[in-house]
C-alpha cells in the first residue's frame, strides 16, 4: 500500500513539473524563424558578373524589394527558374522602361501611388523635365516611402525646399504614430495574437497616409493628416485593450506558476518524509 502510494505522489510530481514546465512555455513562446527565399536565376548569373552588369544585384539586396521578396522577375518579367528563358519576351521579359513608361511600369503594383503621381505636379511635368519614381525613390535600391524622402538634398535638385518641408513637418507626427502601432502590430502578431483586423485597418490608414506624399497643397496635407490621427487613435486604443487583457493573463499565468511550485515543493518534501 505504502509503494503505491509513493509511485501516486511520483506521478504527481511528474505531473506537477510538466503543468510548470508548460505554463513556462505559454509564457515565454519560442519565437518563428522566417523562411528564406530561393535566388532567381537573375541573381545567380548578375551578382558575380562586374561592373554595371552586377551593381544592380548589390543595389536590390539593400531595397526594400529584397526585404519582401520582390525578385528582378517581379518588375523586368521573364522565367525566375530557367536561365535559357530568363530573358525570354515570350516568357513576359520586358526590359528596362523608357523615361516615360517608369510610372506605369511601376503602377503594374501601385496603382494607387500612380494613380496619386499623376495627379500630381509631378506627374503632371512627366516628359518635360518632371521627376518619375525612380527620381525620389531610387531605380534597383529603392527605397521605402517614409519623410525621409522628402529632403532638402533631394527637393533642391528641382525647386526650393520650402513647400515640401512645411509638408514634411505637417506629416512628421502621422508618420511616427504610424510605424509605433505598426511595430506594436508585429509583436502580437509574431507571438500568436490575432492582428488581422488591425492590420488590414492599418494599412488602409497607411496607403491614406501615403497619398499625401505627392500632394504640394499645404492646407490640404495639414486638414488631411488631422484625420489620419485620429484613426490611428482609434487603433491606439484597440492595441490597450489587447495589451492590458494579456497583463491580466502574465499576472493570472505568474500565480499559475507560482501555485504549480508549491505544489511541487510540498510533494518533494512529502515524498522526503515517507522515505
Amino acid at each position: 500500500m505504502m509503494k503505491m502510494t509513493l509511485t501516486s505522489r511520483g506521478s504527481w510530481q511528474r505531473a506537477a513539473l510538466g503543468a510548470l514546465l508548460s505554463a513556462v512555455a505559454t509564457l515565454h513562446p519560442a519565437p518563428a524563424l522566417p523562411a528564406e527565399q530561393p535566388e532567381t536565376v537573375c541573381i545567380q548569373c548578375h551578382a558575380p558578373l562586374p561592373g554595371k552588369l552586377g551593381a544592380p544585384v548589390e543595389l536590390w539586396r539593400k531595397s526594400i524589394h529584397a526585404v519582401n521578396g520582390i525578385s528582378c522577375n517581379s518588375c523586368h518579367g521573364g522565367d525566375p527558374k530557367n536561365a535559357a528563358d530568363a530573358m525570354n519576351r515570350m516568357r513576359g521579359f520586358l526590359g528596362v522602361p523608357k523615361e516615360q513608361e517608369i510610372p506605369v511600369f511601376c503602377g503594374r503594383c501601385h496603382p494607387g501611388v500612380l494613380k496619386d503621381y499623376l495627379a500630381s505636379a509631378h506627374g503632371r511635368a512627366l516628359g518635360s523635365g518632371g521627376p518619375t519614381c525612380v527620381t525620389c525613390h531610387g531605380n534597383h535600391q529603392i527605397v521605402k516611402a517614409s519623410l525621409d524622402l522628402i529632403n532638402e538634398k533631394s527637393c533642391t535638385r528641382c525647386h526650393s525646399f520650402e513647400r515640401a518641408k512645411a509638408i514634411r513637418d505637417a506629416m512628421q507626427q502621422t508618420e511616427g504614430s504610424i510605424i509605433g502601432i505598426e511595430q506594436r502590430i508585429s509583436g502580437f502578431e509574431s507571438i500568436g495574437v490575432d492582428t488581422d483586423r488591425l492590420g488590414k485597418a492599418l494599412f488602409a490608414v497607411r496607403n491614406r497616409f501615403h497619398t499625401l506624399f505627392h500632394d504640394v497643397d499645404v492646407e490640404r496635407v495639414k486638414a488631411e493628416s488631422t484625420q489620419i490621427n485620429a484613426e490611428l487613435a482609434k487603433l491606439d486604443d484597440d492595441l490597450r485593450v489587447i495589451e492590458q487583457a494579456r497583463a491580466k493573463r502574465r499576472v493570472a499565468g505568474g500565480i499559475a506558476v507560482c501555485f504549480m511550485l508549491l505544489v511541487a515543493v510540498l510533494l518533494h518534501r512529502l515524498k522526503k518524509s515517507y522515505d
